[in-house]
């Protein structure tokens, strides 16, 4: 088969096409750096011409309200391109839970990404993820003041971003979902737990305070992070890939 990467340069787009070429696959990598614009469609009929299937893995260049224009827009744009190429599967990497948040922007715009795909004429997959391990260390940098990071006890299922990739690629080796697959790691954490056992293992002179009112993550009530009862767990614990960095 071939596929076509958008956003391949990217933490999962580069492990997916590493997946993707090992597997036997032809894989087309595209990023702006190789003349790709997903906003204003440049370069994504080259890019998509004889693929089979289109991963789009590109991201907002802001996390705040404007992410909404820019998924809504280049997904449009993408779906667009790909009807015309004749491409017979989308794949979009998405966040467990997204739906349920409308309190903040970024959940909100990946949402209407969602939608957007789904509304489409090309067959499609979606892929949700919960927090990558990678990402808990700037989820702390957020709340960071001095010697003390402030974390609410928010529950979540972290899942290493190799483990992602993998579900990328087979949700894109795969028959269209024409809905959504839920993957995350095979541990729950409280947030503020996640933080502690992090610094314990690369002490930096920092530590935790459980506080129920700081960060965004503060605004996600109950269990809405963590993967359904159906989800596909990824096989990597977080202790182990600690120790391994």
């Amino acid at each position: 088969m071939k596929f076509t990467v958008l956003g391949a340069s990217g933490l999962i787009g580069s492990q997916s096409v590493e997946r993707l070429k090992a597997a036997g696959h032809d894989v087309v990598p595209a990023t702006r750096s190789t003349g790709v614009d997903v906003v204003s469609g440049k370069g994504l009929r080259e890019a998509f011409s004889g693929s089979d299937v289109v991963i789009n893995l590109t991201n907002s260049p802001a996390f705040d309200a404007s992410s909404i224009d820019f998924f809504e827009t280049s997904t449009e744009t993408v779906g667009a391109a790909a009807a015309e190429a004749g491409v017979r599967h989308l794949v979009i990497l998405s966040i467990v839970g997204v739906d349920r948040v409308p309190q903040l922007d970024y959940y909100r715009a990946k949402t209407a990404q969602e939608n957007v795909l789904a509304r489409g004429s090309t067959p499609y997959s979606i892929v949700r993820a919960t927090q990558f391990f990678e990402f808990v260390e700037a989820i702390m940098s957020w709340t960071t003041d001095g010697g003390v990071v402030r974390l609410p006890p928010t529950p979540l299922q972290p899942i290493a971003a190799s483990d992602v990739s993998a579900a990328v690629a087979g949700a894109a080796s795969g028959t269209p979902l024409q809905g959504i697959r839920n993957v995350g790691g095979p541990e729950v954490f409280p947030l503020d737990e996640l933080g502690r056992i992090t610094l314990a293992a690369r002490p930096d002179g920092r530590s935790v305070v459980t506080d129920d009112q700081a960060g965004p993550f503060a605004l996600v009530a109950g269990d809405v992070l963590v993967a359904p009862d159906d989800s596909d767990l990824g096989p990597t614990y977080y202790g182990d890939w600690l120790g391994r960095r």
